[in-house]
């Protein structure tokens, strides 16, 4: 960050150009880029878009308001240097503007003080707008002492040691390795004992996320899961799991023997995943539940519900919190770490507004997910009465003794970018970013005579919000939705292939991943392919250069699809896996190929019926896991399932979601569950390269998948 950039008129006096020469010639010589601007109104853009620039410097007596009210805005701690001919000329009252701004005057012989205080500004700039943590990890990092400690690469030099090392430390660059210390340095105080500046880190972030106290969690929202479950349930508890939870809670039952009652999202025949109906949290529903559960009566002490879904519907947080009888609320919210920096979210997620009496709410966050940080870098995130002591004891279980500083750093400084109407701007050009994208398939799709992507959500979005799920409103495809529940979130984007329409099969379709595996060939990466549906994440890191290049390419693949083009040419990865079976096939040959087999299995009904009816529970996940363990199992085929005790979790992806739980039974009742698993396996025979990832399922010598199972007889 050294760009320094001038603004004043081209016919400016030509002493006031000498100064701002002579200027300009000394901040390079200081290794500062200087850039020159004559349009006030251009260099709003300039100052917004360039997050490089470190100073803004101008003449003072041609700079209109709107400029000053602009850098206010956008970029308030930004030094801003006027120059003026005279300082008693200065009688703006600025004390409206949050505005670092400080004047020198047009005067040769007073350039090298401008220069002093130009430079001073700057440093106070750099300092100021980092966080604390990472502004003593920076300044520990230039020191460069003498270290005999862990880790062993010391700094990146233990790499340079061989070839190999060295090529990979020139890729990441010297300040990865450098800051890649020991926890023995006592001046960055400590992760697991919360000191220093870890714990200035974490007040920081509290006060950011509107929380009464946060933790900063080095390896991943599973691991932030499973820190607060621990710390709440124990052995013998009763505890209410929204079942599309993230594995990490099923992993969090299989650690502790607690009892769960689930609580059930809906689907679309897409298999887009909807949210809980507002039912479920009532406390006649819950007590229906506990007086048919085989193995609990006792109230639930802990409740998790995972905020937003996969696809993008958030909850009415609000009515949850005020609704659901449950001393703790958990909202794993790993997908939606920004929904506290724009208006359209109020409401919608755990630390919003003020306490809930007599309950404390948790929300654990994928800080890496959609903001900008470090993968694995996640947050809690706490609002009421909490225990330290035990919460603390729950959080060093979990955490490494070695912490990765930089991944620390990533929250800190992923917390620091969303401060202030900074992080609101940040999230609202990431929102505008998602709309105009979807506004612009729309326009495609009207505009095509044949078929052409279309975009779920609803047929008017001119307003930005999180757009409602009314309760008679077609677009969504969810039967009996309550109104003023659930929102889908502008930047899930997800996007229609023909197949379906009103829920129904039609004659012909592009199953959707036969487009995901064209995009993947030119580069683009999908989030989450289900039948007929992709899903594409608008995070920070996404421009609209790169939804440009996206709609470029889904329509490359219409064309190569309405010319019939062979699988080959438009597949060449897929076609690689099988030359020949692939041989001469047409793209329409395939992708009719796979529409038929999920016609044939009435795939709507199916994917509904296999999520809406829950296996039989025979015993708690923790129970299964134990008899895993002690290897009383045996291992089956997947068509021998029916009325077998699942040892492990079984978990398709996408969604991702555990269809079967541990401990869990596929009975008569329920066999539409086995019935759907078939369906995946049966497109992978079909057609290679389309194999469907299932967790739990492990395939044979024989081509066949098989399953653990409990063996009764052990």
């Amino acid at each position: 960050m050294h760009n320094i950039i001038f603004i004043y008129p081209e016919n400016i006096h030509a002493d006031q150009l000498t100064y701002f020469h002579e200027l300009q010639e000394k901040l390079i010589k200081n290794k500062f880029e200087v850039l020159v601007e004559h349009n006030y109104h251009n260099v709003i853009d300039t100052v917004i878009v360039n997050t490089r620039i470190v100073c803004v410097i101008f003449d003072w007596e041609h700079c209109p308001l709107e400029i000053l009210e602009k850098f206010a805005d956008y970029k308030p701690n930004l030094p801003i240097i006027a120059i003026s001919t005279r300082h008693k000329d200065v009688d703006l009252d600025l004390k409206e503007f949050s505005l670092n701004l400080d004047f020198l005057q047009f005067d040769i012989a007073l350039s090298d003080q401008g220069l002093y205080r130009i430079k001073q500004h700057i440093d106070d700039y750099k300092k100021n707008i980092l966080p604390p943590f990472t502004r003593q990890l920076m300044e520990f990092v230039k020191k460069n002492d003498y270290a005999f400690c862990t880790p062993g690469h010391q700094a990146g030099l233990g790499f340079q040691k061989t070839p190999v090392g060295t090529y990979f430390y020139d890729f990441y660059g010297p300040n990865i390795f450098r800051s890649d210390i020991s926890i023995s340095m006592p001046e960055m105080g400590s992760l697991l004992e919360h000191s220093g500046p870890h714990k200035e880190a974490e007040e920081y972030i509290a006060d950011t996320f509107n929380a009464d106290r946060s933790l900063m969690v080095t390896n991943g929202t599973s691991t932030a899961n499973k820190i607060v479950g621990m710390y709440l349930v124990s052995d013998g508890d009763t505890i209410l799991v929204d079942r599309n939870c993230h594995k990490s809670l099923t992993h969090l039952m299989m650690m502790v023997d607690a009892h769960p009652i689930y609580m059930k999202p809906t689907r679309n025949a897409y298999g887009i995943i909807g949210g809980i109906p507002a039912s479920e949290f009532s406390r006649d529903i819950i007590q229906k539940k506990l007086d048919t559960h085989p193995t609990t009566k006792s109230w639930p002490v802990y409740a998790v519900i995972t905020n937003s879904t996969y696809d993008g519907i958030f909850y009415n947080v609000d009515q949850i919190k005020s609704t659901l009888d449950v001393k703790h609320i958990h909202f794993d919210s790993a997908w939606v770490p920004y929904t506290n920096f724009h208006p359209i979210y109020k409401g919608k997620y755990g630390m919003c507004g003020d306490a809930t009496p007599e309950k404390t709410i948790y929300e654990t966050q994928s800080t890496h997910k959609l903001l900008a940080a470090f993968s694995q870098a996640s947050m809690i995130h706490i609002k009421g009465k909490f225990d330290e002591t035990r919460l603390n004891e729950s959080f060093m279980m979990h955490t490494t003794t070695s912490p990765f500083y930089p991944i620390v750093a990533a929250c800190e400084v992923s917390a620091a970018m969303m401060r202030g109407r900074v992080g609101y701007h940040v999230i609202n050009d990431t929102i505008s970013c998602a709309i105009d994208f979807r506004n612009e398939i729309t326009k495609l799709h009207k505009e095509c005579d044949s078929w052409f992507y279309q975009v779920w959500q609803p047929s008017d979005i001119k307003k930005v919000e999180a757009w409602p799920l009314n309760p008679n409103d077609q677009w969504h495809g969810f039967s009996n939705v309550d109104k003023n529940h659930l929102y889908l979130d502008p930047i899930k984007v997800t996007i229609l292939l023909p197949g379906m329409k009103n829920g129904e099969m039609e004659e012909t379709g592009i199953p959707a991943s036969v487009v995901s595996a064209f995009l993947e060939d030119h580069g683009i990466v999908v989030e989450k392919t289900g039948p007929y549906v992709m899903l594409f994440l608008f995070s920070l890191g996404v421009t609209r250069a790169k939804s440009m290049r996206l709609i470029a390419v889904l329509n490359k693949f219409k064309t190569l699809y309405d010319e019939n083009a062979t699988v080959k040419e438009v597949l060449p990865t897929i076609y690689a896996q099988d030359p020949i079976f692939y041989a001469d096939m047409c793209i329409q040959t395939l992708a009719q190929k796979q529409h038929v087999l999920m016609r044939q299995y009435n795939l709507p009904d199916l994917l509904y019926h296999a999520f809406d009816q829950l296996p039989k529970f025979v015993m708690t996940p923790h129970q299964a896991y134990q008899r895993l363990v002690r290897n009383k199992i045996k291992i089956i085929p997947l068509d021998d399932l029916l009325n077998e005790i699942s040892a492990v979790m079984v978990l398709p992806y996408p969604p991702g979601i555990p269809l079967i739980m541990p401990g869990e039974s596929v009975t008569p009742e329920t066999k539409v569950i086995l019935e759907y698993l078939k369906l995946l396996e049966m497109i992978g025979k079909q057609c290679p390269g389309f194999e469907i990832e299932i967790h739990g399922l492990e395939p044979g010598k024989d081509g066949r998948l098989y399953i653990r199972v409990i063996d009764e007889k052990k």
